[in-house]
């Protein structure tokens, strides 16, 4: 297969598939066991310095924040992140020199918030570098060819653009129609982590709501931690066995934390918490500004229940709940 042009981004996260099947088979048990554990001890066991990690969930919605505050109280460094739809986690990692290599597909901004102070900081100051762009197409494509087993997918997506000249990708003449295509390369997370709606102890989920890329990225991560708003007995996960997103043999750990998207949005459940998300663009402007919220919300509680608490506690999150029910604008903000 004639290769027309390589795209001038680093190539992150890829395996041989028949690596990774093995790595599968060897790390992964098809056991019903229980594997809950504290977010302490699911970063402790499986995010290592140097690895390629992934979130879920979407922008500001469905992100599991209590291991991103876990992952930097924990000090991790020397980390690459899939910036497919990185926000809010990843302006915090970057800011707190977690992360400091990203492949770019939507990153940087808070979307209507506006862009990102820590984040677009530390990459002009060099301190975090953007190794490579692509779509949000081409990172679900980069997941399912992990998820397949395939070493990518072909696409017409990218073909043409400057995106597709900083990616990784390959471009070769297509044997069917004599025709360029481009090769997208599969993905393979060394851990990712997904917050959802419920799970049982051995790590059958449900989510409500659009999965967005999760349900690639679960079956293509070779660690993966999940937390979840509420650990629920088997028999009802059995009882709807269609709504099983993520079934237990891809998952490593089980983290139930009520209210672990916060201050970001939970379908159905909760709003984003726009004072608290405020609060940060405003400190994240400055070097000391990320210190002093990291001193406060991360390395100043011994755990995300006492995170909410100094964020309001049950008054907060009552307020939360209201809103994303009401789902019409505010009139008069909540306050302390």
């Amino acid at each position: 297969m004639e290769v027309l042009h390589e795209g001038l981004g680093e190539l992150v996260g890829w395996h041989d598939p028949d690596e990774n099947r093995e790595f599968v088979l060897h790390n992964k048990s098809r056991a019903l066991k229980d594997k809950t554990m504290t977010a302490s001890e699911a970063v402790a066991s499986f995010v290592k310095n140097g690895d390629f990690i992934a979130s879920g969930g979407f922008g500001h919605i469905r992100v599991s924040m209590n291991i991103i505050y876990e992952i930097i109280r924990q000090h991790k460094r020397n980390l690459t992140m899939a910036g497919k739809t990185a926000v809010h986690d990843l302006d915090l990692l970057v800011g707190n020199g977690c992360v400091d290599k990203v492949e770019v597909a939507y990153s940087f901004g808070h979307e209507v918030r506006g862009l990102s102070p820590a984040g677009r900081r530390m990459v002009e100051s060099g301190k975090c570098k953007v190794i490579g762009e692509i779509s949000n197409a081409g990172y679900q494509w980069r997941f399912l060819a992990g998820m397949m087993g395939l070493p990518f997918i072909p696409s017409r997506n990218l073909l043409g653009t400057d995106t597709g000249k900083y990616s990784s990708c390959k471009v070769v003449t297509d044997p069917f129609s004599g025709k360029p295509i481009n090769l997208i390369p599969a993905a393979y997370p060394d851990v990712a982590f997904i917050h959802v709606h419920r799970c049982d102890i051995y790590g059958n989920c449900q989510i409500d709501g659009i999965m967005v890329e999760d349900f690639e990225l679960a079956r293509c991560a070779r660690k993966l931690i999940i937390t979840t708003e509420e650990i629920v007995d088997n028999e009802i996960i059995r009882r709807e066995p269609w709504r099983t997103n993520i079934p237990f043999y891809v998952v490593d750990a089980v983290i139930e934390q009520p209210y672990g998207s916060h201050p970001c949005e939970m379908h159905g459940k909760y709003f984003f918490d726009e004072e608290h998300i405020a609060e940060w663009l405003s400190l994240s402007k400055t070097d000391e500004g990320v210190r002093q919220y990291s001193d406060k919300y991360i390395f100043g509680v011994k755990d995300f229940d006492e995170y909410l608490e100094i964020c309001g506690g049950l008054k907060k999150i009552a307020f939360l709940q209201k809103r994303e029910a009401m789902r019409v604008p505010l009139v008069t903000p909540w306050r302390k």
